[in-house]
């Protein structure tokens, strides 16, 4: 029996005019795509209603990091706090995900200056607050942690403000994730004392916050999503590709054919030649091969691919009187701060002028600005990871950008610390029944004890100079 295949509708449709052909397409076939992109956009509306329906009972804890007095710890430590933190990671199957709207919790981690005084935050969901404190108190024994209200909400909720504005932009990578920012082992020198042979880049930023007048707030968050390690798999691909390395290709169904056909193939060679073809590989090239930037990134790939990472994002904002807001000093002092961390060649931080920032040039300037301006500022009170994509940064360059000043390094009397050390006195002390005399300092005549004494001690004390922290504080 003969088969008829009939052409002629394929010819008819070739030889319409273009307008005629474009809506006969249209017409038979754009409800396949209209389909596909319905289907799409009725997922992404069930995904986000089921995955709030489940936060709804999630609750979260707001925590003080009053660092240690003579902090010496360099950011290693803190590097060792965020290894800790990702045993928060978890994974969801298909049912956990599309029907129990489950996801990855995420942490915020905060350095805020009110009117000058500087306080390290961390928010955490609350069934992991003994995570996070363990975290810390592992390497910093003697920091006192509190749990405080939440200082976002001092301020006017919605803008524009009669008396209040808000400037703020979300910081995105420069180049792809897989290349590393300067992270701190790059801020060592051999020259001059130990004690200040670490540059500390946090130095610039605390002078910033210190720098702040009365009715100026500056935040800045770090929004961290614990995350697997299906990354370092496509790290690894990077350096394939700059080496020039190409995927083994897979073999092709007509060699499986032949090779399913054992000694038999030998008569398809003089009919068909060779059939996995004549094509040569190039060959990859070797460290020796490669020009210095391609060597310094993929040492630098394979650096940040030895480490933990996690899933982040880097958000700021400025809130301010409207009389006293200088965008100028503050803002761009931050990008000053933030381009410490760039690496010619490799990668660095940019303010995300695009789409975040809150400025708008060109067409609807004032209602684009104010939809940007409330958008930044719910995304960082609410901690959300909306507006630009994350990005994957490791523990190391987590720690250069979060990490506890030095204070050999860094003069900053208005950053909260811990008192000192807490200790009881060993049981074997001996107790003294009988009253001591307090002893005279030969100096002055007067007491230890005395009350003039410790007036004149504490007009003495250094660590009380400067202006006193402000009344409506949440965490003082």
């Amino acid at each position: 029996m003969d088969i008829v295949v009939n052409l002629a509708v394929f010819e008819h449709f070739f030889n319409l005019p273009p307008e005629q052909m474009l809506w006969s397409f249209l017409a038979n076939f754009a409800w396949v795509f209209f389909g596909i992109i319905f289907i799409y956009g009725a997922l992404l509306v069930w995904l986000n209603y089921i995955r709030t329906k489940w936060s709804q009972g999630h609750k979260f804890v707001l925590l003080a990091i009053d660092i240690p007095r003579g902090n010496e710890q360099s950011p290693k430590a803190v590097e060792n706090m965020f290894t800790y933190l990702g045993g928060a990671h978890g994974s969801q199957n298909f049912y956990e995900k599309w029907f129990a709207g489950e996801y990855q919790k995420t942490f915020s981690y905060e350095i805020v200056s009110l009117e000058g005084y500087t306080q390290f935050l961390i928010r955490t969901p609350v069934e992991f607050r003994n995570l996070v404190e363990s975290s810390v108190y592992s390497q910093y024994p003697d920091a006192e942690i509190s749990e405080v209200d939440d200082y976002t909400q001092n301020v006017p909720q919605k803008y524009p403000d009669d008396e209040w504005d808000v400037f703020g932009s979300e910081f995105i990578l420069q180049d792809s994730w897989y290349l590393p920012i300067r992270t701190y082992p790059d801020f060592e020198h051999p020259m001059g004392p130990s004690e200040t042979q670490f540059k500390d880049p946090m130095a610039s930023l605390m002078d910033l916050c210190s720098s702040l007048r009365s009715g100026e707030q500056l935040w800045m968050q770090i929004i961290i999503e614990p995350t697997g390690f299906d990354w370092v798999k496509e790290a690894m691909q990077a350096v394939d590709k700059i080496m020039g390395r190409k995927k083994k290709a897979k073999k092709s169904l007509a060699m499986k054919g032949v090779e399913a056909l054992g000694e038999a193939s030998e008569i398809i060679y003089p009919i068909w030649g060779d059939i996995s073809g004549d094509k040569k590989e190039e060959k990859a090239k070797t460290m020796l091969d490669l020009s210095p930037k391609e060597k310094e990134q993929v040492e630098g790939i394979y650096r940040k691919a030895t480490k933990l990472g996690f899933n982040a994002k880097l958000r700021v904002v400025y809130v301010a009187r409207k009389e006293v807001m200088d965008k100028a000093k503050v803002f761009n002092g931050f990008v000053g701060y933030i381009k410490q961390f760039g690496a010619l060649g490799m990668n660095s931080f940019k303010p995300d002028v695009k789409v975040t920032m809150t400025k708008a040039v060109y067409f609807r300037k004032k209602p684009r600005l104010i939809r940007k301006k409330r958008n930044l500022f719910h995304n960082y009170i609410n901690r959300s990871t909306d507006g630009r994509e994350l990005y994957l940064l490791n523990i190391e360059e987590l720690a250069t950008l979060w990490h506890f000043p030095i204070e050999a390094n860094v003069k900053s009397p208005l950053i909260q610390k811990a008192p000192g050390r807490k200790a009881d006195a060993p049981s074997s002390l001996p107790i003294i029944e009988e009253e001591m005399p307090l002893p005279v300092d030969i100096f002055t005549g007067l007491s230890e004890g005395s009350e003039n004494k410790e007036k004149d001690l504490l007009n003495n004390d250094f660590e009380s100079s400067g202006p006193p922290p402000p009344e409506n504080l949440p965490f003082v």
